[in-house]
């Protein structure tokens, strides 16, 4: 049995919009939706936990129906970090594979699904990534200090995948206060290696408003 844990429960501040960027509507449906669609559809998948803003649980419990692998709808901490952990607590003891994903990335291929949690099941973590096509500079006193070799960076994007037992000990020995900003970053500090899936650009996490008008470019030539 695998879980997937989609987290939406962030307010968007950079986004500058009243309705959060996950709940911004995209070809009529909700952004948070396409996404759920894509983790529905996805073979790997057996059950979804969604992670929300306290005041959005109650919107979805309704909707549950609409989701048949939507299992639990649960409510976000404070951080992403906490989010993720509220998340965790409400998946099944008899989960073998986590995949953590942000519910601001409705773009993730099914493919990419599958490959992350078959190399996860495969060596107990993988972390899906791509490519680093700017010249990256590192900097030091209002001064470029280096360039850094792009062809050894990549960005980490999700789905994060990892057997249940080895994130749930990641959090457990992990603290949340620190600037955690992907589940990939627990489980290195916890010593275990975590692999590389190489995903698609495409897969772009809905930021900025035109990050929107990308998606929904994206979106309707996959319709």
């Amino acid at each position: 049995m695998n879980t997937a844990i989609i987290v939406a429960a962030g307010s968007g501040e950079r986004f500058r919009s009243q309705v959060p960027k996950q709940f911004l509507e995209i070809h009529g449906k909700p952004v948070i939706v396409h996404t759920i669609e894509r983790f529905s559809a996805a073979p790997s998948i057996d059950s979804i936990v969604l992670v929300l803003a306290e005041d959005r649980v109650e919107e979805f419990e309704k909707r549950r129906s609409e989701f048949p692998k939507l299992t639990a709808v649960v409510a976000g901490g404070l951080s992403r970090a906490a989010s993720v952990l509220n998340g965790l607590n409400a998946v099944s003891d008899e989960c073998e594979i986590v995949a953590v994903h942000d519910g601001a990335r409705p773009m993730v291929s099914i493919d990419e699904i599958e490959r992350v949690v078959a190399k996860a099941t495969e060596s107990g973590a993988a972390c899906l990534v791509a490519a680093v096509t700017d010249t990256i500079k590192s900097i030091r006193d209002g001064e470029i200090a280096a360039t850094l070799d792009r062809d050894k960076l990549r960005r980490a994007l999700t789905p994060q995948a990892f057997k249940t037992q080895i994130l749930r000990r990641a959090f457990e020995t992990a603290d949340l206060n620190d600037a955690v900003t992907d589940e990939s970053y627990l489980v290195e500090k916890l010593g275990h290696p975590v692999a590389f899936v190489e995903g698609s650009s495409r897969n772009l996490k809905i930021t900025n408003p035109e990050d929107l008008i990308f998606a929904e470019l994206l979106l309707a030539k996959t319709s």
